[in-house]
């Protein structure tokens, strides 16, 4: 038996994440689709039947507690994974479903085009797809696994290295026709496209072409697919994972500098959750994308 007093209705909750998500009573109230008074009423029946106070009260404002603040934290993070659920129910009863998160380029240019396979030979699975840029807490997040980049130091989970990083530095043709490109030293006089969470990359791939560390200064954005349209631009060189790289190479939006394919620090990585270890669909899934070989 769960104690009723400690599972408040989804009515009650939906009320309090739309006045936590929007910090305004009239804006939960037009999510929700009701008055500002009837969400007023929820949020005192939750309080009520938690014994504790979630806002203090200033005119018609309410303003979150600590309480509110840590609970919304739980709360939402179980909404999210009801509706996921949800979702699977309806878009797929007969089969399982796998809720990734995925860095947002490497959805749309390595894994979108190899998805296809996967889901004509496992059609009883759905994958449903988010984009993550950085390191999450699975316990704050309701993912199924990850696929993200990284060195090796995931801790509480498991993983499965996918491929090691290699690094391809490229422009625009028309750009390398200007502004010829005839050793690392001449990368002082470009402007260098960044990626925002590799503020190393530059420096290693400089280091792995077996020369000395340059002035790199340049723009810096926080995905490739933004990097790569930047050097189709011509406003400056990409430093690109091969992967990456190659498709613009062979589609002659982009032409390489100097050494291609430089290995350096950080992979890919399939991550899980202890809690993921006997789910059938991830286990497919996982036995499926490590059989795909490197970028």
């Amino acid at each position: 038996m769960r104690p009723r007093r400690f599972l408040p209705s989804m009515k009650l909750l939906l009320a309090f994440d739309a006045v936590m998500r929007h910090g305004s009573i009239t804006r939960a109230a037009q999510e929700l689709d009701l008055t500002q008074s009837a969400v007023s009423r929820l949020i005192l029946s939750l309080e009520k039947q938690l014994g504790k106070d979630l806002f203090q009260r200033t005119g018609r404002k309410l303003v979150p507690n600590t309480i509110a603040h840590r609970y919304q934290n739980d709360v939402a993070r179980a909404l999210d994974i009801v509706q996921r659920s949800s979702m699977g129910v309806v878009a797929n009863p007969d089969g399982g479903t796998l809720s990734l998160a995925v860095l947002p380029t490497f959805a749309s240019r390595w894994l979108g085009p190899r998805l296809a396979e996967f889901l004509k030979t496992r059609p009883g699975i759905a994958v449903n797809l988010s984009t993550r840029l950085q390191k999450f807490d699975f316990a704050d997040e309701a993912f199924d696994a990850a696929i993200l980049f990284g060195p090796s130091d995931w801790d509480e989970v498991h993983a499965v290295k996918l491929f090691d990083e290699k690094l391809t530095a490229c422009a625009a043709p028309d750009y390398l026709r200007q502004f010829a490109v005839r050793g690392v030293q001449d990368l002082a006089n470009h402007s260098l496209l960044h990626l925002e969470s590799r503020p190393t990359a530059w420096r290693d791939w400089m280091g792995a072409q077996g020369d000395v560390d340059v002035d790199h200064q340049g723009m810096i954005v926080d995905q490739f697919s933004m990097m790569i349209q930047a050097a189709i631009s011509g406003l400056g060189i990409a430093l690109l994972p091969d992967y990456l790289a190659q498709i613009e190479i062979s589609e002659g939006r982009l032409a390489p500098v100097l050494r291609q394919a430089v290995p350096v620090s950080g992979a890919y990585w399939l991550i899980w959750p202890e809690g993921r270890v006997q789910d059938q669909a991830l286990a497919a899934f996982r036995d499926w994308i490590c059989g795909q070989g490197g970028g």
